[in-house]
């Protein structure tokens, strides 16, 4: 498998792409408000894109998605539960900044719906939803058994895990679906985030500050 990412937008959120080798096609998780970025990001690395991936709706990993889907012509996909956050990326830029920055922020004209355990055949990789609220309520992370790889948007990151205290967050959730819906993936498992370094499932299993919250 081919991974690269590059950290974007003011947030730095880690924009993936996934591809079985230079030159084929792939499959990008998650676009900031930096469309330009995502597709350097894919030209760089010669991979022609097939969908996008969305993990949630807020807008430092949904507000590009428009932008990435009109200058590429993919699918993108976010599961429903996040559909107050991905109809009008331009509400949450207007709260952070007080007015609306020059951009691209207009959502896609339609998203996929994603729903827990579906499986989705692109790219040549199988790839395995997982819903975990908390975060937001249609937070997903995505699972590729065959490569040993989860993409965990804001649910977990290297030593630490996502706020909930956005609209929408819920802290008990989050537990939750840490508990069931991540920590049951094997300790080897690559985590690779949505902001900051990648991790693995065995380290945070280990060391995690929070890691008391989910253990039954």
């Amino acid at each position: 498998m081919l991974h690269a990412s590059r950290s974007l937008w003011a947030a730095a959120t880690n924009t993936h792409v996934i591809a079985s080798g230079r030159g084929g096609t792939g499959v990008i998780v998650d676009a900031p408000p930096d469309g330009a970025g995502v597709v350097d990001l894919l030209s760089a690395n010669d991979i022609t894109p097939l969908a996008l991936l969305v993990t949630h709706g807020h807008v430092d990993h949904a507000g590009g998605a428009g932008d990435v889907v009109r200058r590429t012509g993919v699918t993108a996909y976010v599961h429903p539960d996040d559909d107050f956050l991905t109809h009008d990326p331009g509400s949450q830029l207007r709260r952070l900044f007080g007015v609306l920055p020059p951009g691209d922020f207009a959502p896609p004209e339609r998203y996929e719906a994603l729903t827990d355990g579906d499986r989705l055949d692109l790219a040549g990789f199988e790839i395995e939803v997982r819903q975990t609220p908390g975060h937001t309520p249609g937070h997903c992370v995505f699972h590729i058994p065959q490569e040993g790889v989860l993409f965990s948007g804001d649910q977990l990151f290297a030593g630490s895990v996502g706020r909930t205290d956005l609209p929408g967050g819920d802290q008990q959730a989050l537990w939750d679906s840490m508990r069931t819906r991540v920590m049951d993936l094997d300790d080897e498992v690559r985590v690779l985030t949505g902001h900051g370094p990648e991790t693995t499932i065995g380290k945070e299993r280990a060391t995690n500050p929070f890691r008391g919250f989910w253990v039954e």
